[in-house]
């Protein structure tokens, strides 16, 4: 039996990322900010993506501010760099100025991403809206949104 050489595999796997993916692309993937879960999220939002890939994404909000943003996804390296990159980008924001963060939003801040994977900053996308609709939702009925 024949034990691979992990070390020349991951070098082989990165020289082909990079012939594709941005420098940005490739640090949120190997780098992922903000994984994880929040616990008594204000807002939570869960999609699956037209490629099977599922995102979750949990926000808090503070004084009308999304304080702390995070994500679980099942996707693949793309995935993971938009779900990091658009927790990342609702950070500080208003609930009204987080919903204006869409794909071409998340494309621009990757530097781009391979045709191929544009839906993935849709996916991570749309999750956000998802969390943001599950938060307006949940603290209208109660009389407290702060945007």
């Amino acid at each position: 039996m024949v034990t691979p050489d992990f070390g020349v595999l991951e070098e082989s796997v990165m020289a082909d990322m990079r012939k594709s993916c941005t420098e940005q692309v490739i640090d949120h993937f190997l780098n992922p900010r903000n994984v994880g879960e929040i616990q008594n999220a204000d807002g939570f939002g869960e999609v699956t993506g037209p490629c099977g890939d599922t995102m979750s994404i949990w926000i808090k909000v503070e004084k009308g501010m999304v304080a702390e943003a995070k994500f679980l996804t099942d996707g693949c390296g793309t995935t993971i760099a938009s779900g990091s990159m658009v927790t990342e980008l609702v950070k500080r924001k208003s609930v009204s100025e987080a919903l204006k963060i869409d794909s071409e939003f998340i494309l621009n801040a990757l530097n781009g991403l391979p045709e191929s994977d544009v839906h993935c900053a849709v996916l991570a996308s749309d999750t956000l809206r998802a969390a943001i609709r599950n938060y307006l939702t949940s603290h209208s009925s109660k009389g407290k949104i702060e945007q």
